[in-house]
């Protein structure tokens, strides 16, 4: 009877078929481990191996994967390699994230026999990429609900970011909007507490998001954190649609990417657009050598279908980021035909950042400012204003300084902030 070993799981002649997943490692070896060694309990415990050699026969279909790109030899101690494992398109139950990332991404970072492993990148099949929804709106919600093609969307979220009455939440969204930012934002924390009820705020801040529309003759909206257990979250997005709100947040990463796929659905039927925070990503992807990187997080986000998502600043803002220019550019990127998503910058800007930001990113992004807006020192109303003429000023192509000769709240901005990223 025929077994499988672990030497079945590597092959470095192999040339992976069109429709297989090819998935991207960065591994340290554990002691006494050599890369081939490595790579084959990666690419087994990932697919239908395990520590035991196991018989085959009859009733047993081959859904081994294969390490077939890796280093042939040893790799000194503390230092990593990167290996590429391809998985047969057959492995996959279609259109199911949470299955897929049990395999690429479950017992595998567990190991025992790398010291360290990390998911850098993922190529998608076809057949693999097009069984999920993807992006409803993508980049093309900056058109489609706001009217704007040759400025970034902006966003802010009240500051602080939890504790703030429903009526002065709402007040602060209306400041904002007033000033020229696009989009209220609730926080990653802020979902259904006492202070600041669900329905409530969602009432009163569209309320105000109306008298804002009407008094500066521009689209708004409102991005209101719905997450949630899975049912609840249907429920509070058919309240968004129903008072006439054209968005939903999700936490994307804490609720699960199963629960972000129901929501989608709700919202195809619905016609919301969804904005992704990330909170908790950085539990996969900070360290360098381990977990899941953000590229693959951005990955998984595009193909169950969020139409906007936070990828950091290019380096600017308080956050550690990992490579924005080039996640933005594979969200950008076609995929056979999926829609793109439109990236956020969030995390410490403030009108003095804009220029080196938007030189990173382009304008075909959303800039969200917190502090950068509410802390200014006449208020939210002027950090508002300051940070649409930072916007305005770079798309006219003239400097942030002699924009301000004719923006006082710029003016403002700038003396204070400078174009230091704050710490």
């Amino acid at each position: 009877m025929a077994g499988i070993t672990y030497e079945d799981f590597i092959d470095l002649s192999y040339e992976p078929a069109d429709s297989d997943l090819v998935c991207t490692f960065r591994i340290a070896p554990a002691e006494g481990m050599d890369v081939a060694d490595a790579a084959s309990r990666v690419a087994s415990e990932s697919s239908n191996g395990t520590w035991a050699a196991l018989p085959t026969g009859e009733g047993f279909t081959d859904m081994g994967a294969t390490a077939f790109a890796i280093d042939d030899g040893e790799v000194a101690a503390g230092e990593t390699t990167e290996i590429r494992v391809a998985y047969p398109a057959g492995l996959f139950e279609p259109g199911s994230m949470p299955q897929i990332l049990s395999c690429i991404a479950g017992n595998i970072l567990g190991m025992k026999a790398v010291d360290s492993i990390r998911l850098l990148d993922c190529e998608w099949p076809e057949g693999l990429a097009t069984s999920f929804m993807g992006p409803q709106f993508g980049s093309n919600v900056r058109e489609e609900i706001f009217g704007v093609s040759d400025r970034p969307i902006l966003a802010t979220v009240p500051k602080p970011k939890v504790g703030l009455s429903t009526e002065r939440h709402a007040q602060v969204g209306y400041e904002a909007w007033t000033g020229g930012v696009d989009l209220l934002k609730d926080d990653e924390n802020l979902t259904d507490q006492d202070f600041n009820p669900f329905h409530d705020r969602l009432v009163e801040s569209l309320a105000q998001r109306d008298r804002a529309e009407d008094e500066t003759g521009e689209p708004k909206s409102y991005l209101i954190n719905v997450t949630a257990g899975t049912n609840e979250m249907l429920e509070r997005v058919d309240q968004v649609a129903a008072e006439g709100c054209e968005y939903v947040m999700v936490d994307v990463i804490t609720c699960g990417w199963a629960a972000v796929q129901a929501v989608r659905e709700r919202c195809e039927e619905l016609g919301l657009a969804i904005h992704a925070h990330r909170a908790m990503h950085a539990a996969f992807d900070r360290l360098p050598h381990h977990g899941v990187s953000m590229r693959v997080l951005a990955q998984i986000a595009r193909l169950v279908g969020v139409d906007q998502l936070h990828t950091g600043t290019a380096g600017l803002g308080k956050l550690a980021n990992e490579d924005t220019v080039g996640i933005n550019a594979w969200l950008r990127d076609d995929l056979y035909g999926l829609s793109d998503v439109l990236p956020v910058a969030s995390g410490g800007l403030h009108p003095g950042l804009v220029p080196d930001l938007l030189d990173a990113t382009g304008t075909n992004v959303c800039v969200q400012a917190g502090g950068g807006i509410h802390g200014h020192p006449d208020g939210t109303h002027e950090g508002a204003k300051a940070l649409r003429a930072a916007v305005e000023a770079y798309a006219e192509g003239v400097s942030l300084e002699s924009k301000a000769d004719e923006s006082p709240a710029l003016a403002t901005a700038i003396d204070k902030w400078g174009t230091e990223t704050p710490r």
